[in-house]
C-alpha cells in the first residue's frame, strides 16, 4: 500500500513538470505508467487482502481488525472487506474509471496540459481516496510498531497530493486562492488526525519531518527526471524554459516542522491545564491555519523572487500588501478551525474502526 501511494504521488510530480519543461505527450508516457502503477499496486495489494478476510471469515475464523480495521460486507455478504482495504480498493476502482475517461477525453479534444479538466480531477480524488485507505489500514494496526510508520509515511503523502483536487476551483474566486485554502485545510487537519490518532508526543513533529523530506526529494528529482526523460526519447524542453522552482514541491508547504511544533506545544499545554477537548482542537486548527497561510506567503515571495502573492499560485505585486496579509490570516483562521474541527473527528472514527487498549495519556480526552 505505501509503495503504491508513495509511487502515484512520484509520478504526478513527474509528470506536472514533464508538462512544464517539455510539454508533447501520450496517453503512455514514463510518469503516466509510474501513476497508474502506483494505484495498480495499492489496488491489488487490498484486493489480496479482501479476498483472504473473506475466505478467512468462510472458513470461520474471526476478522482480525488491527488487519485494515472493522470487517465489512459487500455484495450482499459476498465479500468480506477490511475498511481500511474496502476504501483503498474502492479508490484503485475508481481509478481504472476514470483512466477510461481520461483516454476518451483525450481522444476527443486532444492531450491537454491543464490539472483541471474533468477526468485529471476525477483522478485526483480517486487516488486520494486510495491514501486515505492507507491511512486507515495503518491506523488500525497502531499498536504495532510499522502501524505508526506507516501512519507517520502515509499522512504526508495525502498532505502533499490531496491539495491538487482543489486545481477543480480555479478561476471561481478571485479573492481567495483555491490552492492556499487546500494546502491549509489538509496540512493542518492531517497533522492533528494524526497526533490525536496515535496520541503520543511528537507525532505531529515526525509527520512534518517526513512532509520535509518528501519536498527535498521531489524538488530534485522532478525537474531531473523530465529533463532525463525528454533526453530519452529525443524532444527538446521549452524555448522559454527558466530556472523556475519544480510545480509541485514548491507547491508543499516548506514551514510545516514549526507549524507542527506549535501545534505539538498546543496539545501538550492543554494536556497539563486540563482544557477541554471539546474546543481544544479548533483552537489548535485554528492557529495552525493562520501559520500555515501567512507561511505560504514568505513562501511564494521567497521561491518567485519576491514577486509573488498568496499562497498557492502567482498573483500581481500586491502580494506582500497589507490587505492581503489580513485576507490570508483571516482565511487560515477560518479554514484551520474547520481543520482542527474535522481532524478530531477523524482521529475518533479512526480509533473507532480498531479501539485498542494502548496507553492514551499523551493528550486530554
Amino acid at each position: 500500500m505505501l509503495i503504491g501511494t508513495l509511487t502515484s504521488l512520484i509520478g504526478i510530480s513527474w509528470d506536472i513538470e514533464w508538462h512544464v519543461d517539455v510539454g508533447p505527450d501520450t496517453f503512455f508516457t514514463l510518469s503516466h505508467l509510474l501513476l497508474y502503477a502506483g494505484s495498480a499496486l495499492a489496488g491489488l495489494a487490498s484486493l489480496t487482502m479482501v479476498l483472504r478476510s473473506t475466505f478467512a471469515q468462510r472458513a470461520g475464523r474471526s476478522a482480525d481488525r488491527a488487519v485494515g480495521g472493522a470487517p465489512v460486507r459487500v455484495f450482499g455478504g459476498t465479500f468480506t472487506a477490511p475498511l481500511g482495504y474496502l476504501v483503498s480498493g474502492s479508490g484503485a476502482a475508481m481509478f481504472l474509471l476514470y483512466g477510461l475517461m481520461d483516454l476518451w477525453w483525450h481522444s476527443l479534444y486532444g492531450f491537454d496540459a491543464v490539472l483541471n479538466s474533468p477526468p485529471h480531477v476525477a483522478l485526483f480524488i480517486s487516488i486520494s481516496v486510495t491514501m486515505i485507505g492507507s491511512i486507515t489500514v495503518f491506523a488500525a494496526a497502531r499498536e504495532q510498531l510499522w502501524g505508526r510508520i506507516g501512519l507517520i509515511v502515509s499522512t504526508p503523502i495525502l498532505i502533499t497530493f490531496c491539495p491538487l483536487t482543489t486545481y477543480a476551483f480555479q478561476g471561481v474566486s478571485q479573492t481567495i486562492d483555491p490552492q492556499l485554502a487546500g494546502n491549509i485545510f489538509f496540512s493542518v487537519c492531517l497533522l492533528i488526525t494524526g497526533a490525536l490518532t496515535l496520541r503520543r508526543r511528537g507525532i505531529a513533529v515526525c509527520i512534518a519531518a517526513v512532509l520535509g523530506a518528501m519536498q527535498l526529494f521531489l524538488w530534485w528529482f522532478s525537474p531531473w527526471a523530465a529533463k532525463w526523460y525528454a533526453g530519452y526519447v529525443g524532444l527538446p524542453l521549452r524555448d522559454n524554459l527558466m530556472d523556475a522552482a519544480p510545480v509541485l514541491p514548491s507547491g508543499i508547504p516548506m514551514f510545516m516542522l514549526a507549524v507542527a511544533v506549535v501545534i505539538e506545544a498546543l496539545l501538550l499545554l492543554g494536556r497539563k491545564q486540563g482544557w477541554s477537548a471539546r474546543w481544544l482542537p479548533q483552537v489548535v486548527g485554528a492557529v495552525g491555519g493562520v501559520l500555515v497561510s501567512l507561511s505560504m506567503l514568505l513562501q511564494t515571495n521567497l521561491v518567485s523572487g519576491g514577486g509573488g502573492g498568496g499562497g498557492g499560485g502567482p498573483m500581481g505585486q500586491s502580494g506582500t500588501s497589507a490587505s492581503t496579509i489580513l485576507t490570508d490570516a483571516v482565511l487560515g483562521l477560518v479554514i484551520g478551525t474547520l481543520a482542527g474541527y474535522l481532524g478530531s473527528r477523524f482521529a475518533v472514527l479512526l480509533r473507532l474502526n480498531t479501539p485498542v487498549t494502548d496507553q492514551e495519556d499523551s493528550l486530554p480526552r
